[in-house]
């Protein structure tokens, strides 16, 4: 697995990375197997956040004692100088460490910026100064605020969805990043889930100056990934056929998800009967066919088009319009008039 300089902030790991998002849907002991697991094999680079409930915790059980081994970076949703401070405060409790390799500002809507009245960019720069975090990054969901972000030149990092779903203007994000000496992290490198075959995914990421950080919760899944420090997956004819053919069913609005839409006001599970459509035909169906699953759906009917999920979500997504097809769908699949 070839090594990968994250910009110009002088980080240095293998391109295969881990996500610490969902570890904080597995027990403590769980969790901190599978991130020495995955330092023991090969992967130094772990992003976890604030906003991941217990995840910083488990990340700072992991690496306790040996925290100059591997780089740690963490996110804050603060929209305040005094929140900042509160979240790094406690994010370095929690992770067991008096510094942080990267720090960024978590799912964005603007690009902070020095005098523009937040005092958030001058947080960012006092914490730098004192230490406490060695590299500025940033995160983001909107194509148009990440493109703002890399003009500013102002970040060292910049975390943005990137799979081999990517359009044109994702892939120019990227190359601008690496043109303007930013590292880029590729977040969502399996789409929510939608992408399955991780061969494909990770030859993609090989092909770009990216670090993809790999949402894991099973041992299984962490040991597909680190299996390519063994082999890496060449990009070959069939496997780009495979890709095309997954771009032609897939691209356009679907549902990533995120999750950043809840909470619905009429109970609806969005980030699952949004993309149900999508999950059916590439997971096994009969899971997504039980009793339990047929009652979520019926309550996608119930949407009232309030619009507080569209303001929400990262990707202005057509929610309610989605939740219809969706159903629609799902109904003539059970009735026998779709096939899966």
């Amino acid at each position: 697995m070839k090594n990968l300089t994250l910009g110009n902030t002088g980080i240095v790991t293998p391109q295969n990375a881990f996500g610490a998002l969902p570890i904080q849907r597995v027990s403590k002991d769980y969790a901190v197997m599978l991130l020495r697991k995955a330092y023991e094999n090969g992967m130094t680079f772990f992003d976890t956040a604030r906003a991941y409930t217990d995840s910083e915790e488990k990340v700072g059980a992991a690496f306790e004692g040996m925290r100059e081994k591997v780089y740690i970076a963490s996110k804050t949703h603060a929209t305040t100088p005094e929140e900042f401070k509160k979240d790094l405060a406690t994010s370095l409790e929690l992770l067991k460490t008096d510094y942080l390799d990267l720090y960024q500002f978590h799912c964005v809507e603007r690009c902070y910026k020095p005098g523009d009245g937040t005092g958030m960019y001058e947080a960012m720069l006092e914490a730098k100064e004192a230490g406490k975090i060695r590299h500025i990054g940033i995160t983001a969901h909107k194509i148009g605020i990440a493109e703002e972000i890399v003009e500013s030149g102002l970040y060292e990092t910049l975390q943005f969805p990137f799979s081999y779903l990517a359009s044109d203007r994702d892939i120019a994000l990227v190359k601008k990043c690496e043109e303007k000496g930013m590292g880029f992290i590729a977040m969502k490198g399996l789409s929510g889930g939608l992408l399955t075959n991780s061969k494909a995914c990770m030859a993609f990421m090989l092909q770009y100056n990216v670090l993809p950080i790999w949402g894991i919760q099973r041992e299984s899944e962490l040991d597909e990934w680190l299996s390519f420090f063994k082999e890496e997956p060449e990009y070959t004819k069939e496997m780009s056929q495979l890709i095309e053919a997954d771009r032609k069913e897939l691209l356009g609005d679907f549902c990533r998800g995120c999750g950043y839409c809840a909470p619905c006001t009429v109970d609806i599970r969005i980030s699952d009967c949004a993309r149900m459509s999508q999950m059916i035909r590439r997971a096994p169906s009969q899971g997504w066919l039980s009793e339990f699953w047929q009652e979520e759906m019926k309550k996608t009917a119930n949407c009232v088009e309030c619009g507080e999920c569209m303001t929400r979500c990262p990707y202005e997504l057509d929610i309610p319009n989605l939740l219809k097809k969706n159903l629609e769908d799902y109904n003539n699949i059970l009735a026998g008039k779709v096939t899966v």
